[in-house]
């Protein structure tokens, strides 16, 4: 079961120490939105192995990272790497959210760190030999981005996100449920200890919902400024979203060098021009870069006032707070 990439480890149990496999063929994993229990049809059904076993069955296959803001074509990033023979993209494996939600009840940092090694490695087992293994975390798993590049030197990665104004519009379109979320981000944010923007702890209750959402987006952000400060361009690289939709291909092709992965021009080519890019990562509709500008340009028009308004308190914060609004070492 440990060698065998159609057993996937799903779920960590620390009380235990052992890894949750489920079945999960590559075609399952091409169909499910994310690797959590509501999108893995198999995820009832687990078989429970020590992680010190299962973890020496893995580390096979380079291990690389797309960690991201959200609202930012990440899944569509991830799903771009489910290459046959060069790579298999890992859409935010429930796992990794397992391991925060440890470190959240007080998991000690070396056990902490032991622990995501061993998981990292089993998630390093190829589909197929020769490939390499990109897994886009949760943004909710940001917190342990650093953590991840520290107990996998080997291993790079890009930090994907949006534009401010995008972000925000992106939030304001979601209506509730999206307002709620930014919420529940900048809640577990400040557990993790991760907002330093001048604020005391009333202050953020006094928030607008999407400056709740600005003020998540720059704590990642400053966060992320500081990982590549510490880990430096030639491990970890930036990329602004609506650079990756307006040049997929050389986007991708740089990507590719980052990883140390290669694939022909004309396929590519074939990448660019297909499915993955001209659909919605979440449920296969037509949706290409032009209904993205679309989308977006309808939002701000709905909630101009509101997203000009937050945007400028927005800019003002991080400029106190020394946050920068386009983070260095850009992809290109």
């Amino acid at each position: 079961m440990v060698v065998d990439p159609n057993w996937w480890p799903h779920r960590y149990d620390p009380a235990r120490g052992h890894v949750h496999f489920i079945r999960a063929s590559r075609d399952d994993h091409r169909e499910a939105v994310f690797l959590t229990d509501e999108y893995l049809k198999d995820a009832a059904n687990p078989r429970a192995t020590g992680l010190g076993v299962a973890a020496q069955a893995g580390d096979s296959a380079p291990l690389h990272f797309i960690f991201h803001s959200a609202y930012c074509c990440s899944t569509l990033l991830a799903r771009a790497f489910d290459l046959p023979g060069v790579s298999m993209g890992l859409k935010e494996p429930q796992i990794l959210n397992d391991l925060s939600g440890w470190r959240m009840r007080g998991a000690k940092p070396q056990e902490l760190a032991s622990v995501m090694s061993g998981v990292l490695s089993v998630l390093a087992r190829p589909f197929a030999d020769g490939e390499a293994v990109v897994v886009k975390p949760s943004n909710l798993v940001n917190g342990l981005a650093g953590l991840m590049l520290y107990v996998k030197p080997d291993s790079n990665a890009v930090f994907l996100y949006a534009p401010l104004r995008d972000f925000l519009g992106s939030i304001a379109r979601k209506g509730m449920f999206g307002r709620l979320w930014v919420r529940e981000l900048m809640v577990k944010q400040m557990r993790e200890g991760l907002i330093d923007l001048g604020f005391q702890g009333e202050d953020y209750l006094q928030l607008t919902d999407l400056q709740a959402a600005a003020v998540g987006w720059l704590a990642q952000h400053a966060m992320f400024a500081q990982i590549v400060q510490k880990f430096g361009p030639s491990r970890i690289r930036t990329l602004d979203s609506t650079k990756l939709m307006g040049a997929p291909g050389e986007m991708m092709a740089a990507l590719l060098r980052h990883f140390g992965l290669s694939m022909a021009d004309d396929e590519l080519e074939a990448l660019v021009d297909g499915p993955v890019f001209r659909q919605h990562s979440k449920n296969d509709q037509a949706f290409d870069a032009d209904a993205r500008d679309a989308a977006r340009r309808e939002g701000e028009r709905l909630y101009a006032d509101e997203i000009d308004k937050v945007h400028a308190w927005a800019e003002a914060v991080a400029k106190n707070a020394g946050v920068p609004l386009a983070l260095h070492a850009p992809l290109i």
